[in-house]
């Protein structure tokens, strides 16, 4: 076909994240890692947040949405396109992604290929949490595990959720769970916390925020979930686990071999 004459260069990896104003040199970080772990083959960075988008471009940084970057990354010649999704959860910002992949499919002669999200299957999700409670868990103190959480109860990422609180609940009998802006939200249900955290005898409670990076979220929710807390029990925000000072997902060992791995089914499935 003439116009596939135009596809010269190999593949592609394209690193959907939601993004952040003030963290957003923790997946610049990432992104060389990927580079690193896939030398020879070129990767971008896409943005699926269109106000931490439109903020970073008024502080004159240059990136793009998925369907401009897929755009760019078609002009550029590639044959095969993998789309990694850069989310914790199967939630609503990687439903865009599918969408946004299936319309561009129509005109684009290359190959393109989505990632499943970080907590997708079972076994990596189950390992995930195992790992992550054994490592924050202290003795006498009560976890608070944070969703960000979906907005919506009609998406199928809703189910990783669901799973991940009832594993970490009956995991361990000092774990709660509660999302930001999804099911179960602390807002609504912080006193009936409060009251489950006081007949269990909780003295000592931790905030563990389950954000892959520890932008606004970290700094204004958590925060304030921290100092509400305060008043009726111990309260901190868990210790980070990097080598960074907040605590954040994205530099956890366990949650960039997910991604890699990911990845890297997709290339096989390229027949790669």
């Amino acid at each position: 076909m003439k116009r596939y004459r135009h596809y010269k260069k190999d593949k592609a990896i394209i690193l959907s994240v939601f993004g952040s104003v003030i963290e957003q040199d923790k997946y610049l970080t990432f992104k060389k890692q990927i580079e690193d772990e896939f030398p020879g083959v070129d990767v971008f960075i896409a943005v699926s947040s269109r106000m931490v988008l439109k903020d970073l471009i008024r502080r004159g940084f240059d990136y793009k949405n998925l369907a401009q970057t897929m755009a760019d990354v078609d002009m550029l010649g590639y044959k095969n396109i993998i789309v990694s999704s850069v989310n914790l959860f199967p939630a609503c910002e990687h439903e865009l992604l599918k969408k946004t992949i299936h319309g561009f499919q129509q005109f684009s002669f290359a190959n393109i290929r989505l990632s499943n999200a970080i907590l997708t299957k079972t076994k990596d999700t189950t390992l995930f949490f195992k790992e992550l409670d054994d490592k924050v868990s202290k003795k006498n103190t009560a976890n608070l595990y944070v969703i960000h959480g979906t907005p919506k109860l009609e998406f199928g990422g809703l189910a990783s959720v669901s799973y991940s609180a009832k594993y970490l609940e009956d995991k361990n009998e000092n774990n709660y769970t509660c999302s930001l802006e999804g099911a179960f939200p602390y807002f609504a249900i912080k006193d009936e916390l409060i009251r489950k955290m006081k007949k269990n005898g909780v003295k000592k409670v931790q905030i563990i925020p389950l954000l892959l990076v520890s932008g606004n979220h970290y700094i204004k929710d958590m925060v304030e979930i921290t100092e509400e807390l305060s008043e009726h029990f111990k309260a901190k925000i868990v210790k980070s686990i990097t080598e960074d000072d907040k605590f954040n997902l994205i530099q956890w060992k366990n949650t960039t071999d997910i991604i890699i791995n990911n990845i890297k089914e997709e290339i096989t499935k390229l027949g790669h």
